[in-house]
């Protein structure tokens, strides 16, 4: 579970970055699921963008990533853009999880 000040953090280094996942009319689908999890398993903060078509909701996304990534946290939900973080399993791509444990 993150606390404020690592979501605080999290937002602040997500401000820059432009969305790396489009989800559209083709829903959550295992394809959508398995390209988050290899996203954030690489980069471990990782920007959602729902497109017009998409029929979810960001909450319902982020709900469901949730139940489906285990270790995923939403950080943020702006409008129809997610921030989610999970730690990375390779500890060569475990630059920002050493920065937020020191929070």
């Amino acid at each position: 579970m993150l606390t404020g000040k690592q979501k605080r953090y999290l937002r602040s280094q997500g401000m820059t970055m432009k969305p790396l996942i489009n989800l559209g009319k083709n829903g959550l689908s295992d394809t959508f699921v398995a390209g988050v999890f290899q996203a954030v398993d690489k980069r471990e903060l990782v920007k959602i963008s729902l497109l017009p078509a998409a029929e979810e909701t960001p909450k319902a996304v982020g709900a469901y990533l949730t139940n489906e990534v285990p270790g995923l946290e939403v950080a943020q939900t702006i409008g129809r853009t997610l921030l989610v973080y999970r730690e990375a399993s390779k500890a060569e791509n475990r630059q920002l999880s050493a920065a937020i444990a020191k929070l």
